[in-house]
């Protein structure tokens, strides 16, 4: 695939989707403000499905929704695209106000300017992939010069001018999912949403296509919102992650911002491995850190939010791969004696499962796969963890 050449064509797209020279960048591309949608199950019982979610993606950016089955990533996916109809709130897209309850709007989904790829695809198998891309046009009864304009043109933009006349049977998965994605950007949206289209694939695959996912959107340039239960998928695609939690969006940052500084322990035991001693705070130290009486005994750790107070109840929560062996605890002001369980080699790292002295608390310390100085299972060892690697987390 030729991404050089996509980069201009790809700019002009993203910063001006609906193709009338009037576009905006400072506009978000999506502006979600206070949406609520609820179920009633069949005992009537009402499920609050999406919370009063507010949420901005600007032009060109790539927001990944994050979170288990049932947290409301695909509800609030679903409401954008118009296939849900929310019970309050706003959608403005691209600067047009898609869904007020207010204003009792409701645009439906073939006027809210956008695309969409589906975890299958959606690729009719008797269609050509010419035909295959061409159908959202036809659909809204463009004119056939211009259909076969704008065809060539986003097959050429995707790198796959040369499949035109083939069918989606004929195809690996990555080309396929180029198809899928040209047909979501022909209609010069800007805006393309993403219902966890690599969830039917194979590990390698999948990785191979989240690679050329990335590639594509950054070149080209249209902003993207992309629902995942993979916190792994998450990371490597987005600009900003929101994890979600109970129909509401429990933090929203940066990769970096919602690994290394979650803001609650929901947070931060899903996106990605963690130790946990659980505990009282005892004190507030200044510098913004907390002495936490734990299971495990008394550690000094970062304040993680506001009501992290004297008395409260917390998860003193620490990275495995901010975790030290060490001779002796005098080395540390946070420093546990165990014995090494495990040893595990991944290839790239080594994790070590660590059983802390006289209590039922394990620690998983990471390390690089060539520290020719880890200990072996059986050792005597001390685990340590700098303050400012230490997060005290509340529910």
């Amino acid at each position: 695939m030729n991404l050089a050449n996509t980069r201009s064509r790809g700019a002009n797209l993203a910063d001006d989707p609906r193709g009338d020279g009037n576009a905006d960048s400072l506009t978000p591309a999506v502006s979600v403000r206070d949406l609520r949608k609820s179920y009633k199950r069949r005992d009537g019982e009402e499920v609050l499905a999406v919370d009063s979610v507010t949420l901005d993606v600007a032009p060109g950016e790539f927001v990944v929704l994050l979170g288990p089955s049932g947290c409301g990533k695909s509800t609030l996916l679903r409401c954008i695209a118009g296939l849900e109809q929310p019970h309050s709130g706003t959608i403005n897209l691209h600067g047009h106000t898609s869904y007020s309850s207010q204003r009792r709007l409701d645009d439906p989904p073939e006027k809210r300017n956008l695309g969409m790829m589906f975890q299958s695809y959606a690729l009719w198998p008797h269609m050509t992939v010419f035909d295959n891309v061409a159908y959202p046009l036809r659909a809204r009864k463009a004119a056939k010069n211009d259909v076969s304009a704008r065809v060539e043109r986003v097959l050429e933009m995707i790198g796959i001018p040369e499949l035109g006349r083939q069918y989606p049977g004929q195809m690996s998965g990555g080309q396929q999912q180029r198809v899928a994605l040209a047909r979501a950007l022909v209609s010069n949206e800007g805006l393309i949403l993403f219902d966890e289209p690599l969830s039917n694939v194979d590990a390698k695959v999948r990785e191979q296509l989240r690679l050329e996912l990335v590639l594509m959107q950054r070149d080209i340039g249209f902003a993207a919102i992309y629902v995942t239960h993979d916190q792994i998928e998450a990371m490597e695609l987005a600009d900003r992650i929101a994890v979600m939690q109970n129909g509401k969006v429990a933090q929203c940052g940066t990769p970096r911002e919602i690994y290394e500084t979650p803001s609650n322990q929901y947070v931060g035991r899903f996106v990605g491995s963690t130790n946990e001693l659980n505990g009282r705070v005892t004190e507030l130290t200044g510098d913004d850190l907390v002495r936490v009486d734990t299971q495990a005994g008394s550690v000094l750790a970062t304040r993680g939010s506001q009501d992290v107070t004297t008395g409260a109840e917390v998860s003193v929560m620490a990275r495995p791969e901010k975790c030290r062996f060490e001779t002796s605890p005098s080395a540390s002001v946070n420093a546990w004696e165990g014995t090494i369980a495990q040893t595990m080699f991944l290839g790239t790292h080594v994790e070590h499962l660590v059983k802390l002295a006289d209590s039922d608390v394990t620690f998983l310390v990471r390390q690089s796969e060539d520290n020719i100085d880890a200990p072996r299972v059986g050792d005597r060892t001390f685990v340590s963890a700098a303050p400012e690697h230490l997060r005290a987390l509340s529910s």
